[in-house]
Order: structure tokens, then sequence, then C-alpha cells
């Protein structure tokens, strides 16, 4: 696992750093040094442009000038002002000192002399706006971001594209489209979610000390970004020795008359993804309906009210029910009322693993007014408990309605206030947004998220079959619940590419995930598998 700091964390690992006698200088050389060398990796580079803001960003693009020009290779940089009336020591020194070894600078170019220059140039080095940065370039500096994506160059970029907050991911103005980041201690939160997604392109880390990693741990990460081998202990180990029930048996309980297919969805992915039986209740009016998608699935058709929701009624067999079965997924498409809330709690007080989303999500929202983080003793119990909620259904459930969660750090800091406040290693808050975290008491995982084509109604009812089959088989530790949930992500994020390859980016609905999910999970199996292997043989090499 790869683990990620908050950018003003960052700043105390290098203090940190610095007590253990790498100076700031010497970061910057070292800062420096790896993005030449990554500018250098790329092959047939001849000429550079290299952008320099004011602060120490630009001091580390001063120095990678310096090298490169050191290498043999043409570097201009392009600066805003004067080296010598840099306001920084740090970023003034070095930049004397490049041009005191005949570096090139131009001082504020014109648009139409820049786009001359990078005619001229094989590729830019981007260290105009650091992690400090947030808010919206101002002039010159929006300029030339426009004139690097236009000038189709290859583009480096230095601890975080320009115009990207590497705390946020939010990029309101310009921002640069990099080809590779370069970014120096930890990984960011901005980089891996929002904007940074996009602007980030390959992001390669320098540590810049060796004791860079055991300083970023102690920093207490925010997250950690999770890597195939992470996976290993939740991989289920192949035989043949199986039944249908050991495979795990799971209950969907969902639907209403305006939501029929939302349950039908759930259940299908989760026997997609390897749940041996799966049943579905849904209200009896719409019972009809999904017993014609779902010839291998029964379907239990439960009382219902007028509008065609579960009524209170139900709620004794959907509890008999899931005292049954391996895990319960409640919430798709079952519509909010008190009969709903009601069934809600009573599968709250069973003994069994629960994954709860969608309107099961709102149904907590509404017991609770809003504040799930003051009623810990309602989530609080034997069982793991997953909720699923994308950012909106977050923020209704701690308070934040008007207000929800915009970025990926104030995802996890909503989410900690509901696993903080139940206290128990057996609960998964996991965050769905364009970067998915999986928060448990002790640990919040990134797991690899997935491609744009999984921005589709239904996909979040897709998620939860694969969650609730997952669960099934079972935890060998309860500790394990936010890795085995994120494992549920990544093989729906492959779903996702691999129903792309068939139909397009744009073209994938939420049944095609459901078509591939199978072959999805063997992918995904087959990766954490081989990448485990290959782990244990470097370590097993001699040195």
């Amino acid at each position: 696992m790869q683990p990620v700091l908050n950018v003003e964390d960052v700043r105390r690992v290098e203090q940190a750093l610095t007590l253990e006698g790498v100076s700031l200088a010497e970061l910057m050389r070292r800062a420096g040094h790896s993005a030449a060398q990554e500018v250098l990796d790329l092959g047939s580079v001849t000429k550079v442009t290299v952008f320099c803001g004011t602060g120490n960003n630009g001091g580390d693009g001063w120095v990678a000038a310096e090298l490169l020009h050191r290498a043999g290779v043409q570097v201009t940089v392009v600066t805003p002002q004067e080296p010598d009336d840099l306001k920084s020591s740090l970023a003034l020194m070095v930049a004397k000192g490049a041009v005191a070894q005949g570096v090139e600078y131009w001082v504020g170019p014109s648009r139409d002399e820049l786009d001359q220059l990078l005619a001229e140039s094989s590729v830019v080095l981007d260290a105009l706006l650091g992690t400090g940065f947030h808010g919206e370039p101002a002039a010159p500096f929006d300029i030339w971001i426009d004139a690097i994506n236009t000038s189709g160059l290859r583009v480096v970029s230095i601890d975080v594209p320009s115009g990207l907050s590497a705390q946020t991911g939010h990029a309101p103005g310009a921002v640069v489209f990099a080809d590779l980041t370069v970014t120096m201690i930890a990984l960011k939160p901005g980089l891996l979610s929002g904007r940074g997604r996009d602007a980030c392109g390959a992001i390669v880390l320098a540590p810049l000390a060796d004791q860079t990693d055991r300083l970023v741990v102690e920093a207490d990460p925010v997250a950690w970004r999770c890597d195939p081998a992470d996976y290993i202990d939740v991989v289920p180990v192949p035989t043949s020795d199986v039944d249908k029930y050991e495979r795990g048996t799971v209950l969907v309980v969902g639907g209403s008359k305006r939501f029929s297919g939302a349950p039908v969805l759930a259940a299908l992915a989760a026997a997609r993804s390897g749940a041996g039986y799966v049943t579905l209740a849904v209200p009896q009016c719409i019972a009809t309906v999904c017993r014609t998608h779902l010839l291998e699935i029964p379907v239990v058709g439960l009382p219902c009210n007028d509008d065609g929701t579960f009524s209170v009624e139900a709620k004794t067999e959907i509890v008999r029910m899931a005292k049954e079965r391996d895990c319960v997924l409640a919430g798709p498409g079952m519509g909010v009322n008190a009969d709903t809330v009601s069934i809600v709690t009573g599968l709250l007080e069973t003994d069994v693993p629960l994954v709860l989303d969608a309107d099961a999500l709102n149904a907590l929202s509404r017991m609770t007014t809003g504040r799930l983080d003051n009623f810990p003793e309602l989530i609080r119990r034997e069982q793991p408990l997953v909720l699923t909620p994308h950012r909106r259904e977050l923020g209704r459930l701690v308070g934040l309605s008007d207000t929800p969660p915009d970025s990926l750090t104030s995802a996890l800091e909503a989410a900690r206030r509901v696993v903080w406040a139940d206290g128990g290693s057996d609960i998964c808050v996991m965050t769905k947004g364009d970067t998915t975290a999986c928060v448990g008491v002790e640990i919040a995982l990134l797991p690899k998220p997935g491609p744009a084509s999984l921005a589709t109604a239904g996909s979040g009812d897709v998620l939860g079959g694969v969650v609730a089959a997952f669960l099934s088989r079972g935890l060998a530790d309860e500790e394990l619940l936010p890795l085995l949930c994120a494992m549920a992500v990544e093989t729906h994020a492959v779903a996702g590419s691999l129903a792309a390859e068939q139909h397009g980016l744009r073209g994938v609905m939420a049944g095609d995930l459901v078509d591939v999910l199978g072959q999805a999970v063997d992918a995904f199996e087959e990766r954490a598998s081989l990448a485990a292997t290959e782990d244990d043989g470097a370590e097993d090499a001699p040195a």
C-alpha cells in the first residue's frame, strides 16, 4: 500500500527531515534532480522549456533546468520575474546558480513569443504552482498554462500540475494537463481524485530521502492507496470442493413500483460476482416483473402499500429470511417512508452481515434526523456493516445535506465521523465518487478507480451486489472489511473497462456491467494473486 498525506502533513514531514539532517536546500536539489531525470527518461529530449513560478516549486524547476543543461539539453526557463527578484531565499539561490551555469531564461514573454518557443521545444517542465496553491491561477500563469496545453508537447509537472489543488483535486480555473507528474515525499489526495485524475497523467513518487518512508507513516496518512498484491488476504482460495451454499447466500431487499430495476440489477450482480444462492425480496406488486428478468434467482413478493413500497407487514418475513442468509443487501429502489424505515431498523437488529445502499441509507438519515454520527448505538452490531453512500447521501447522514462533501478529503472526514462514532472494526463506509474511499476505524483505503463508463444509472446498485457477494463468503478477520470492500470497488472498475471495450466509454449501461462481472472477478483475482507471487519472489531473492 502507498500512503497518502494531506498537504499540511507533507510539510511536517519536510520539517522532520530537516531535523534528521536533510536541509530544505538539499530537498530542493533532490526534487529538481528527480524531475530532470524523469524528463531525460522520456527519450528524444533535445530542447526543454521550463516554466518556473516564484516559490519553492519554481526553485525545483530551476534546479532541474541546470541539471538538464549540464546533461547537454538545450534549456530555456520562462519566469514572471528576474531571478534576482525572487522572494523565496531557496528559489533565489538555485535560480542564480542556474543562471551562473549558463541556463537561458525569458522574463514574461508575450503569448506569440511563448508559442514560438514551444514550437521549437520537445518537452515542457511545469514548475509554476506548487502544492500550496488553491483557487484560480492569475495572469500571466493562466495564459502560460493555456500555451502549455495547446502546444501538443509532452509535459512533466513537478509535484502537482499547476492550477490543481493537491489537497482537494479542484481546479476551478486553468490547469496544466501533464503526461507525467513527479510528486515529492508522498501522494496527495488531490492527485488521485477530482480533476487530478485527468490532469496528473502517470504519477511518479520521489521520496527524496531514506528517512521519508518512516516519517510519512509516522505522520498518520489520511488514506492508503491499494496495490494489487494487497488484496491477497481477501482473495478466496480456488477449490472445486464447494457447493452453492458454501459460495455464499445473499438476500437482496429493495424495489418499489417506481424502481423495479434497481433490485434486479443488485441481485444479478451478486450472482455474477460469485454468490452461490441469491434471493430477491420485493413488494408484491412488482414481483412478476422482477421474475421475468430473473430466471435463476428466486423472487419473493411481500406485502406492499398502495404507493408500491413495502408495507410494515413485510418486515417479519424479511427479517426471517435475513437470518438464514450469509449477507443481506438492502435499499436499492426501496423508497423511504415509515414502513421501509422500520424494515431497515429490523435488519440492523439481525445477526447477519449487512450492506445498506441507496434508500436504506436515506432511511438511516431519516431515523437519525440527519446525524447518524450522533446515534452510534443504532449501527453498533456484532456482524459487519457496510454503508455505500455517494457524496450527497453521505452529506445527508452527517448533517451536511446543504453542503455535501465536494472532494475526496471532505468525504473522508465525513465518513470518519460515522465510523469513529461507532468505534468498532466491523463497520466500513464506502464513500462513492470519482475516487471511492473505503473507510474503517483504523484505516481508509483508496482502491484504483474505474473509468467514466461507471458513471451511469444503476452502477451503484451493481456495486452493492458485488460487495454483498464478496461479504457472503465470510471474513477471516473483521479488520479486513475495508480491504474486502476495496476489492469490490476494483472489481467493479474492471467490469467498467471490460464493458467499455464492447459498448464504448459513453455507451455502457448498468446491465452491461453485470454481464461482464464474472470475467472481471476472475481477472482481478488473477491479477492480485500474480502480484502477490511476484512480491514474494522479490522478497526471497538474494540481495
